[in-house]
């Protein structure tokens, strides 16, 4: 990759200093493959109006040899159901000023989800002539779009050069939407090590003001249907027929906090699980440090970066056969899986993981191979295939 620059479409960026956090994996990745390029410049175009709905502000902003761009375009909800074409043709031409107003120079682009940034990436190839890799990320929208046999998609898939997708399980499905198996390639989400800074379970709890003889469950995950919580306070329920010494602490936001908390109330739990919100970065290995037990009891995802976080701070997980997890806990010497949507089989499975012994640096060892310098490595080989 030596004199070589990559550009990056996204649909969505942090800002410079982390303070709004959406697709960070995005940009937790660019901090590794800048080593491999002379400059990256991210381009992440947003619908005038998007800044309120997000409740954030999008400065451009440079990041070590990074550039990140938020040109504004003019879009309706309207594009959202019929005239996808406007849509991509008004974002499309917003890429293209920018471009040519920073005169940026590029090899190659890679573009994060398939809608809208891929099917930017792949009009910009028509235009410019540049090679285009497209990583897709969503899981229940990918299916949703498939059962649709949605053109935009299909066509993306079919114009770019490689597909990269972050589960293996879904590979058979590209494929039968057309492209090519040479042009799919697996790899993974990762985590950054130098966020997760491992300390002892008592230096954890003291920091956070937590007891330190119970049995503390962790979940981080954003409020909402399809990550679970519902079935993991029904099975807290059943747990406490046999053990009494344990806390749960769920983490993070979203529309559905004030129907769980009304769960819990009604199952009487409110002296066994707690709400703790949003978690800033620089406690997330605080409180994964803290825990006994991780569990992820999402019905549907792609991968779940959360519970390689959870690995990588050498905790156990519990997760479901959701789609994403199985992957990851490929082993029982990592964690245990279980049915989603089954909060009997939750609660068994929890209090299995409970009473083992685990190994520690087994767990640590095996999710080394998750780090984002090992990912970045996996994905610059794929940029080495579709490069002239």
């Amino acid at each position: 990759m030596k004199h070589k620059n990559l550009l990056i479409i996204s649909n969505n960026f942090p800002d410079k200093e982390n303070e709004y956090i959406g697709d960070i994996f995005v940009k937790e990745q660019l901090i590794y493959l800048r080593h491999y390029f002379d400059n990256i410049y991210v381009i992440v175009p947003i619908a005038y109006g998007m800044e309120y709905l997000r409740k954030t502000k999008y400065l451009n902003y440079n990041l070590y040899n990074i550039k990140v761009y938020f040109p504004r375009y003019l879009n309706f909800p309207l594009f959202y159901h019929f005239r996808r074409d406007v849509w991509l043709e008004l974002e499309t031409k917003a890429v293209l000023r920018l471009i040519q107003m920073e005169n940026l120079k590029f090899d190659l682009i890679h573009a994060h989800f398939t809608w809208p940034s891929g099917a930017v990436a792949v009009e910009l190839k028509k235009r410019l002539g540049v090679p285009v890799v497209v990583t897709e990320h969503t899981h229940i929208t990918l299916y949703k779009e498939l059962k649709r046999k949605n053109k935009y998609y299909t066509r993306t898939w079919k114009l770019c050069d490689a597909i990269i997708r972050v589960n293996k399980k879904d590979i058979p499905l590209f494929i039968g939407a057309g492209v090519s198996p040479n042009r799919i390639f697996y790899i993974a989400n990762g985590y950054s090590p130098n966020k997760l800074k491992i300390i002892s379970i008592n230096e954890a709890r003291e920091k956070l003001n937590l007891e330190k003889n119970k049995k503390i469950i962790l979940n981080i995950s954003r409020l909402y249907d399809e990550k679970g919580q519902k079935y993991l306070i029904e099975s807290i329920e059943r747990i406490l027929s046999y053990r009494r010494d344990i806390l749960v602490y769920i983490g993070g936001i979203g529309p559905l906090r004030e129907k769980l908390e009304l769960q819990i109330r009604d199952l009487n739990l409110k002296d066994y699980i707690k709400f703790i919100g949003f978690i800033p970065d620089e406690f997330i290995s605080t409180w994964i440090n803290a825990c006994d037990l991780f569990v992820f009891p999402s019905l549907s995802e792609s991968f779940g970066i959360v519970q390689i976080e959870a690995l990588a701070c050498g905790k156990p997980v519990v997760a479901t056969r959701n789609g994403g997890s199985e992957e990851v806990i490929n082993s029982e010497n990592y964690g245990l899986l279980v049915n989603p949507a089954d909060p009997e089989g939750l609660a068994s499975n929890i209090l299995i993981a409970l009473d083992r012994e685990w190994d520690q640096e087994k767990i640590l060892t095996y999710a080394k191979r998750y780090s984002w310098e090992n990912i970045a490595r996996d994905t610059v080989s794929v940029y080495e295939q579709v490069l002239p």
